[in-house]
């Protein structure tokens, strides 16, 4: 199966435009059936209530244009249930965090549910050969699978703390899978990954500050097992091995970054690592002086450089691949550093 360089852009736009109208819309009926983020926890950082729904324009556009191109396209059957494999996944979790959103659940029906959806898709990877990067051992690729799905999903949802910064992150990243995925030849990898970047860019014209829609755990949930399907079954075309099998971490280098801050300065202090708090990246950020644009864009920036990093390795020989890869992940610790060393709270 081929695509065109125009079908890929069309893939985009529409997304875009789909995902642009649609979230305005979502915004109306959010504020009609007062479905809001309202700031009354003390780590919120809004001032006034922010409608929910955003997710669901995110959902609704990503289905429609996948599955609607894949209905004028030239996709076969199989590729048609190759791509259901990632999406039905994620709507099932983003019709949960949907549930979250309305009725705020219990932590325990949220994991149960994303290790349900991690399990299947681990063996939906395993039995059709389609892990990117296979270890040998089916007990080991379905372990990192499940973790991977699990880690990733809880990574965007804990990230999207900041108007704009996880919906900007995450569409940076997605267009740096597609190019991976392109230039791989992984058709399907990279038109799920452009319809995924379009959405996101459509839904960060009503997201970014002054936020007047957030995406809610619908959205967070939807895009972080997508986007960990996707990378879980990239596979670059590096000399190194260590190179590839990392190309996902790169992508994703900044939530997992913060996820891993807020963690362990949560149980530092003894506290559960699920509470929330004013701990992540963009509340230190902010603490250092920077607005919340300017906080957004410094995310942006860190994703957009782990994610240049990713899609320049095949330049280097197999050695030097593997000092970039070295040199990147001292570098992602000297953020660690940096950031535990700000101030987890307010004074």
């Amino acid at each position: 199966m081929g695509i065109s360089n125009l079908d890929y852009f069309a893939l985009f736009v529409s997304a875009f435009v789909l995902v642009g109208a649609l979230t305005p819309l979502m915004r109306r009926i959010a504020i009609k059936n007062e479905v809001y983020d309202s700031p009354v926890q003390g780590h919120k950082t809004h001032k006034v209530p922010v409608p929910y729904l955003g997710g669901v324009a995110i959902i609704i556009g990503t289905l429609t244009v996948s599955y609607g191109a894949s209905l004028v396209s030239n996709f076969t059957k199989q590729t048609f249930w190759l791509a259901s494999s990632a999406l039905l996944p994620a709507l099932f979790l983003g019709i949960i965090g949907l549930i979250d959103d309305l009725r705020n659940l219990p932590t325990w029906p949220r994991f149960l549910a994303q290790s349900t959806a991690g399990i299947f898709t681990a063996i939906l990877l395993i039995t059709t050969n389609t892990v990117g990067n296979p270890t040998g051992s089916k007990f080991f690729d379905a372990a990192i699978t499940v973790f991977w799905i699990v880690g990733i999903c809880n990574s965007i949802n804990f990230f999207d703390n900041l108007d704009g910064g996880a919906s900007g992150t995450v569409a940076i990243s997605s267009l740096a899978l597609f190019i991976l995925a392109f230039n791989g030849n992984q058709f399907l990898i990279a038109a799920l990954a452009v319809v995924i970047a379009g959405s996101t860019f459509g839904f960060l014209l009503w997201n970014k500050s002054p936020a007047r829609i957030y995406m809610g755990d619908a959205g967070a949930l939807f895009l972080g097992i997508l986007v960990a399907s996707l990378t879980i079954r990239l596979k670059p075309d590096f000399d190194s091995p260590t190179a590839s099998l990392f190309t996902p971490i790169l992508l994703l280098a900044v939530p997992i970054l913060d996820t891993s801050l807020a963690v362990t300065s949560r149980v530092a202090r003894g506290i559960s690592p699920l509470q929330g708090g004013k701990d992540h990246l963009s509340h230190r950020l902010m603490r250092k002086g920077l607005s919340k644009p300017q906080a957004a864009f410094t995310l942006w920036g860190l994703t957009g450089i782990f994610s240049l990093v990713a899609l320049v390795m095949d330049q280097f020989s197999k050695t030097n691949q593997n000092y970039l890869l070295i040199s990147f992940g001292l570098f992602w610790c000297l953020l660690f550093v940096f950031f535990f060393r700000i101030s987890h709270e307010d004074k």
